[in-house]
């Protein structure tokens, strides 16, 4: 038995509530059962009972034993001053406040359908990829469906508040928090760091200052980069940025960052951090105030087309400064695209439109998920083998987060699927 268990049975009533009575002998009927607290205080806020013949109001405490009351020290903390009950599975004394009040206790064990906790068991002990594998297939789509959109709104809030802390760390300024946003997810997993760090070394408005020259643009990320340090190496346009860099490096104070931290291993070439560079150079270059032109967008087509640059003439002959390649157009493609939409653009609009109580916004946030294809990955592409496929990226960055947020930390408890399959056969 475990208390979030408890906590379960409690919040959804699952225990026998016939003849119920406090460990004084009272009857009890529970009106409402309140409202389950994550954070420091009783359990439960807002809740009622009727004992005797007085309704009570305040909170629930929930435990395993009724010592473990003052084995947390709740006797001497105002906080639990307002409990009106404690919900044990074992009752094994009375509980008595500081100020000598005597707290009602209900004694939970004998109540609990065994069905319910041989349910649990039998998740939490499963070692497969969720613990759900085995049953999932007979919970019904329109309960998944159901709980897949209240975790996409989970995953956007999650993200809501990491943008809301970088909009405060850069004054509100949402162009500069979007470009330094942008250029994070330019670097993808892998090299998503040092491109974070170089869009910080280089604020927007630096680059906003050239940005009708693409050479200019190029030698300041390359210069800021680090990649620009080589002073044997033989080639021309190399030399070219070079030469550049060092004059607005000079001119606009700037400290470049060091080269080792960019990750080109096990890479493919198209996704080389330099060439990222250069196509992020690109979008700087054919771009005024972006993140403006997003919020006036009214599909993914349209949006798309902001995204679709390519890169200098200089990099469709190379992927590394120096090494002459196969002629070739670097354009971004559209799965990056789509990722950039996603991960950057998505959950923009969401921050915006809450803050600014736009809902046209946040609607539109949700509307370009459900146009855009699902990702694609190994995460998604296992829950599409257990049988609960992903049609749109509005389900795709659900299963995402259900997997890493409830799946992968057994939270079958307050999960919407995991509460179906706990109930199965009652």
């Amino acid at each position: 038995m475990t208390e979030d268990f408890l906590h379960y049975i409690w919040k959804f009533r699952l225990f026998d509530m016939t003849d119920l009575k406090t460990d004084e002998g009272e009857s009890l009927q529970v009106v409402k059962t309140g409202d389950h607290n994550a954070h420091a205080g009783a359990d439960f806020f807002n809740s009622k009972v009727k004992i005797g013949t007085t309704l009570w109001a305040g909170n629930v405490e929930i435990h395993l034993q009724t010592d473990d009351w003052n084995k947390h020290h709740h006797q001497h903390d105002k906080a639990y001053n307002n409990v009106i009950l404690h919900v044990v599975y074992d009752s094994d004394e009375s509980v008595i406040m500081v100020d000598k009040r005597l707290v009602p206790v209900l004694e939970l064990k004998g109540k609990i359908k065994r069905k319910i906790w041989d349910n649990y068991e039998e998740l939490i002990g499963n070692k497969d990829w969720i613990p759900c594998e085995q049953q999932i297939k007979s919970v019904d789509r329109f309960t998944i469906d159901n709980w897949l959109e209240r975790i996409l709104i989970e995953r956007l809030e999650r993200k809501t508040g990491e943008l809301l802390l970088a909009l405060n760390q850069n004054n509100n300024n949402w162009e500069e928090t979007f470009y330094r946003t942008l250029a994070k997810n330019f670097g993808y997993k892998i090299n998503a760091l040092p491109f974070e760090l170089l869009a910080k070394s280089i604020p927007n408005i630096i680059l906003a200052k050239h940005k009708d020259n693409i050479e200019q643009i190029e030698a300041l990320l390359f210069g800021q980069a680090g990649m620009l340090n080589d002073d044997t190496m033989d080639d021309d346009y190399y030399k070219s940025l070079k030469k550049e860099y060092e004059f607005l490096k000079h001119k606009h104070s700037l400290t470049p960052l060091d080269e080792s931290l960019w990750k080109f291993m096990r890479l493919r070439p198209i996704s080389f951090p330099s060439i990222r560079i250069a196509q992020f150079a690109q979008l700087i270059h054919h771009s005024s105030h972006l993140f403006s032109k997003i919020l006036e967008v009214r599909s993914t087509r349209e949006l798309s087309k902001l995204f679709k640059v390519s890169t200098s003439d200089y990099w469709r002959e190379h992927y590394v400064f120096g090494k002459p390649s196969v002629t070739k157009s670097k354009p971004l493609g559209r799965d990056f695209i789509d990722t950039i939409i996603i991960n950057t653009v998505v959950p923009f609009l969401f921050v915006y439109g809450k803050k600014k109580g736009l809902p046209k916004q946040t609607d539109k946030a949700f509307r370009f998920l459900e146009e855009l294809m699902p990702e694609k990955n190994s995460i998604l592409t296992k829950w599409n083998e257990i049988g609960v496929d992903a049609t749109n990226s509005y389900q795709s960055q659900a299963l995402l987060e259900l997997k890493n947020e409830y799946c992968v930390r057994k939270k079958c408890l307050t999960c919407g699927i995991g509460n179906k399959i706990l109930n199965r056969h009652e």
